[in-house]
């Protein structure tokens, strides 16, 4: 389903840290050739390192 912008704003294609974590603390993401991996701290937060 799109999603529809409300008047005024952008819209942003939103997913949530489950479905891309999937259970896991860490991912790789591959940028442009380079692999960023993101982490989800012991606090919840999330940090992305290149």
């Amino acid at each position: 389903m799109p999603v529809r912008p409300m008047a005024g704003t952008l819209a942003v294609r939103t997913l949530t840290s489950e479905s891309l974590f999937l259970g896991d603390f860490e991912i790789g993401i591959d940028h442009g050739g380079a692999l960023y991996r993101l982490k989800i701290t012991r606090q919840g937060k999330l940090i992305l390192n290149k």
